[in-house]
């Protein structure tokens, strides 16, 4: 017995003691908040803060209305309303309700369950003490609320005492107070993609939460994957190890319950030292599920964490005692991962110096930038921020789809178990052309938004409520950009212009403002052709037909009629000179070619014959003749 207390001193102390992070009192621990807005009375209306509760579904990217109403009996909440006959469930076509609770003499999540069976749609628990806001959070491996904890649907959040006080005094004024709490902005949303981070733990037998969390792996997996696979998120896992003190680094609780002498550790499983499972076979399963992770991720498949994770927890059971490496290996095995390259990852448990991969997750447990230090497991963040409520497919996927910028959400957040589509009722207020099936509504997790389309790479321009119009090149091709158009008789025309400063333009031929209207111009009415004296007018639409009498050509660029005859004779007679002049030419050129060479080969025999009998300027001079005296 004595042995069985000193297991559950070490279990709540060791995290305290020199735990290099979560569960002290110097941890950094970051309340999440929504936003709250009154919009009646005047007299307190406005926005404030107030901190989203730790269970139920918050509607993350979304926002609720209601009237609140604070009970005139069991104000606390701590006792079910229907012992009291009251009811707070909302008439037909009413707002929802709002049940106001006072903090105190039960549990945050008990409250919140009894205003749930009496119908209300949210709750607002005012704090009795002046201080920050704190996160409402469930029992510590309470059995007995376990049931109605894992049952809480509506959404919960804590205000301070003050804004508590302001609200009951307007209600107790006999003043209607109706207020909005909005999720939409609780999970940054900068881009198309969404960085999201689960603490978790492989130890199964560690009550209540350990299997709320195994349950929620085995659900969420399938989602997961296809966010995964499709590159709409990034996800990493994490665990979470303490160290232990030195001075205790060679008891037998450190012993069982670290590797690496001591500097990381994991409680007891079962919370007993004697029998069962140790710490450190936590740790150990603990860095291999890390690791898997790791190798997975190198190969490019990160996903792959979630198959061995929910198959290890089918096949490897504590209660089996297949909690151990042979039966990890055979799921290894299964899945094709590395077994070299995951025990080169996990190194050696047994080793006097740090392991990378646990070192890192220590580090990672402190708090950065606006997240807080881990102190709750399991934590689910998304996008660097903390999530709060119960932890179920549903509502992690709402919180996830709530990450992305907006219009960029993948089709499993818009689909109708996630969200309601806005734009097909009334196409959501948004400008359409329902010619051209083209519409400015777009589908968004967090509600429709009216924004200018883009269509066969042609954008739209205009406030995308009452008015869009394609712009730039092959805005013509679109509808015809919005310009008047018309066809008869297999003949088409179009207004739109391909110009900067003028879109719409009636063609040559038509008359009009462009947009709405053109009109055939008559211009044999109007003499703007075919005027010549032997011209004879016929107007056509868009253009007109001129013939010219007897035997005569019409020249519609002159205006004018010319004789077909003296046409074909002038154009025979200047084929005949051009023939001409070009055999002059050829004949010229080759008579100067034949006089250059010619004269050539004269100066070459000259030069020959001459060569004979005197010395040219360029040759010795040669003697042909004696010396008479030398004779």
């Amino acid at each position: 017995m004595k042995q069985h207390k000193q297991s559950h001193l070490l279990c709540f102390l060791l995290p305290c003691l020199l735990l290099s992070i979560p569960f002290c009192s110097e941890a950094r621990f970051v309340v999440e908040k929504n936003s709250l807005s009154v919009t009646s009375p005047e007299s307190i209306k406005g926005t404030h803060d107030s901190a989203i509760g730790n269970f139920g579904i918050p509607q993350y990217g979304g926002s609720m209305a209601g009237t609140v109403i604070y009970p005139k009996e069991n104000q606390k909440s701590c006792k079910e309303f229907s012992d009291f006959s009251i009811s707070f469930k909302s008439q037909p076509g009413a707002l929802p309700t709002f049940l106001l609770v006072d903090r105190g003499d039960c549990f945050f999540a008990l409250k919140v369950w009894n205003a749930q069976k009496a119908g209300a749609s949210a709750v607002l628990v005012a704090d009795n003490v002046d201080e920050p806001l704190i996160t409402m959070d469930t029992p510590e491996e309470d059995i007995s609320s376990a049931k109605y904890i894992e049952n809480i649907t509506i959404p919960s959040a804590l205000v301070t005492k003050g804004f508590g006080e302001k609200l009951k005094k307007a209600i107790s004024g006999g003043d209607m107070v109706n207020l909005n709490l909005d999720w939409r902005e609780a999970v940054p949303h900068p881009d198309a993609r969404v960085e999201y981070e689960l603490w978790t733990n492989s130890n199964d037998e560690c009550g209540v939460k350990c299997d709320m969390l195994m349950e929620f792996v085995k659900d969420f997996k399938g989602a997961a994957q296809i966010l995964e696979k499709g590159g709409y998120t990034q996800f990493r896992p994490h665990y979470i190890t303490w160290y232990c003190p030195h001075a205790f680094t060679l008891s037998r609780q450190c012993k069982s319950q670290c590797i690496n002498k001591g500097r990381y550790c994991a409680p007891d499983p079962e919370q007993d030292f004697s029998s069962g499972y140790d710490g450190k076979d936590v740790v150990v399963e603990n860095l291999r599920q890390l690791c898997v992770y790791k190798v997975a991720n190198e190969t490019g498949k990160p996903w792959v964490w979630w198959d061995y994770v929910t198959d290890f927890q089918i096949r490897c059971p504590m209660k089996e005692k297949k909690y151990n490496k042979e039966c990890a290996d055979s799921v290894i095995k299964s899945l094709g991962i590395d077994s070299r390259k995951l025990d080169k990852c996990m190194g050696d448990p047994d080793a006097d110096s740090d392991n990378p991969v646990l070192k890192e997750e220590q580090d990672a447990q402190v708090g950065k930038g606006s997240r807080g230090d881990v102190t709750i497991l399991p934590t689910l963040v998304v996008n660097n921020r903390q999530y709060r409520g119960k932890l179920e497919k549903s509502a992690v996927l709402k919180a996830l789809c709530s990450g992305f910028e907006e219009t960029t959400e993948p089709a499993i957040c818009l689909s109708t178990e996630m969200e309601s589509n806005e734009c097909l009722d009334n196409n959501g207020g948004c400008w359409q052309d329902k010619s051209a099936n083209i519409t400015a509504c777009k589908d968004t997790f967090r509600g429709r938004v009216c924004e200018c389309p883009l269509v066969d790479g042609v954008k739209f321009k205009g406030d995308g409520y009452s008015h869009c119009e394609p712009s730039g090149p092959g805005r013509c091709t679109i509808n015809n950009g919005g310009c008047w158009h018309e066809e008869r008789d297999g003949h088409a025309f179009s207004a739109c212009v391909d110009k900067d400063s003028i879109k719409c333009e009636c063609p040559p031929g038509f008359k009009g403002d462009g947009v709405k209207k053109c009109e055939d111009i008559n211009e044999c009415k109007e003499k703007k052709a075919c005027q010549c004296p032997e011209c004879s007018c016929k107007n056509t639409w868009g253009s007109y037909e001129c013939s010219c009498s007897g035997d005569l050509l019409y020249i519609r660029d002159h205006d004018t009629c010319i004789s077909k005859t003296g046409s074909q004779v002038k154009s025979a007679w200047t084929a005949v000179w051009l023939i001409v002049l070009s055999l002059g030419l050829a004949a010229g050129g080759a008579y100067l070619v034949y006089k250059h060479r010619l004269r050539q080969y004269m100066d070459s025999e000259i030069r020959a014959i001459m060569a004979q009998y005197m010395p040219l300027d360029n040759q010795p001079e040669v003697p042909n003749h004696v010396n008479d005296e030398r004779a």
